[in-house]
């Protein structure tokens, strides 16, 4: 159950005041959906995928190029990356990503990735150059692995036999545990986008929880599926986006003594928690991605006394001042067309009027939640007032109707003092 910052979270993180007294800076960003040059030229192709995804090519190698820039110039220790790195796991999208990173890398920032259901294994991956898409070579996990070798694996402290996962050591007494939730060994005809964390990279994960406990070294986690709901009914709406028994697992990590994780995959700005039966809560911070608005990272500073997230967002590239007015109305037109898709899939008889007040509705919601911080606007309210006036309920109150979890999303500082 969601619950409000209390003195649990406080004293479940106090273990960070074994830090050094020396700020720890990291920066997150998450679902890049990076397609490489060479596969997407002038063309008919790929006009057809940039107008059925919303995406601009060139203007999203712009944005990840200012967002490197500026994380380099916030001068972070670490960059946490959370998954769907690549378009569809193109080999070369892979390799020009990796360039990009290996000139950060070489600035002293550290670099840790993990992959998402769209890095590994794809079997439609594709070039979008000339008339027609065609098929392109993607990796496997092995190769996955050994690609990004200095972005997490080959300084791993630890490495999971039944998957992806790894142990990193960000400093003496904090520990990276990064968590690969992707069902790409199951890939037929396409990806999958539902997660799984295996059996065995479960009780991996828990030795490992269990030994760090014993050292008094704090862990945070890194996946790319949600670990905890994000919005009202999410696990019954949007499954695919939170990790397979996201519950279960959520309470097991919080008693272990994770209190953070930091995920991707629904490309919302968003900060969740859990609390369990003991009285033990783990943080979901997830962060949105940069293919589609609002095009945030995060910087996060650690020190002996607090844990401070702050939210940035890409706001304008060279040649496109209103970066963000234009993605957001790019997000606004694809969040209606799929809120409808999502009603006809639940086949849930609704009169006509009733369907576009729902579909307007879910699309505001949308609209609202991956920016984060959500409130109930004018616009919003109205498209509540006409559902409820649609379904004949008259006692609905719009002003009650909440849209956030607890706690804020995206400027948040919490105190690591013992009271």
């Amino acid at each position: 159950m969601k619950k409000l910052l209390s003195f649990s979270l406080l004293f479940s993180l106090t273990v960070f005041s074994l830090f050094s007294q020396n700020a720890l800076k990291i920066a997150v960003m998450s679902d890049i959906h990076f397609l490489g040059t060479d596969l997407a030229q002038s063309g008919e192709a790929l006009t057809k995928y940039e107008n059925a995804t919303g995406r601009n090519v060139n203007e999203l190698h712009a944005v990840l190029d200012e967002t490197l820039k500026q994380i380099e110039a916030a001068s972070v220790n670490a960059l946490l990356i959370c998954g769907d790195l690549t378009n569809h796991g193109e080999r070369g999208s892979h390799l020009e990503l990796i360039r990009k990173l290996t000139s950060l890398k070489q600035k002293g920032i550290r670099i840790y990735v993990i992959p998402g259901n769209h890095d590994v294994n794809i079997p439609d991956a594709k070039a979008y150059v000339g008339d027609e898409s065609s098929p392109i070579q993607t990796v496997s996990a092995k190769e996955f692995a050994e690609l990004y070798a200095p972005f997490g694996y080959s300084g791993a402290i630890r490495r999971d036999s039944a998957s992806l996962s790894y142990l990193s050591a960000l400093t003496d007494s904090l520990w990276l545990l990064s968590l690969d939730s992707n069902r790409y060994n199951e890939y037929t005809a396409t990806s999958i986008s539902g997660g799984r964390l295996l059996p065995q990279t479960v009780q991996w994960a828990m030795d490992i929880l269990s030994e760090a406990r014993s050292k008094n070294i704090t862990v945070l986690g890194m996946m790319h599926h949600g670990l905890v709901e994000h919005m009202p009914y999410q696990a019954t709406f949007f499954p695919n986006y939170l990790v397979e028994d996201w519950k279960k697992l959520s309470t097991e990590f919080a008693d272990a003594g994770m209190p953070v994780v930091f995920t991707g995959h629904f490309h919302a700005n968003d900060i969740s928690s859990l609390t369990s039966a003991n009285g033990n809560t783990i943080y979901d911070v997830e962060t949105g991605s940069l293919s589609q608005y609002p095009l945030p990272y995060r910087l996060i500073e650690i020190d002996s006394n607090t844990l401070k997230i702050d939210s940035h967002f890409i706001q304008s590239v060279e040649g496109v001042p209103n970066l963000q007015e234009k993605y957001q109305e790019k997000m606004e037109r694809y969040a209606k067309a799929s809120a409808e898709a999502q009603l006809s899939r639940l086949k849930i008889p609704l009169a006509e009027e009733t369907r576009r007040a729902l579909s307007d509705l879910l699309s505001q919601i949308n609209i609202l939640h991956v920016a984060g911080d959500e409130k109930v606007d004018a616009e919003t309210t109205e498209a509540i007032q006409k559902l409820a006036e649609s379904v004949g309920d008259e006692n609905f109150d719009a002003k009650s109707f909440q849209l956030d979890f607890p706690p804020a999303d995206n400027h948040l500082t919490l105190s690591l003092k013992r009271e």
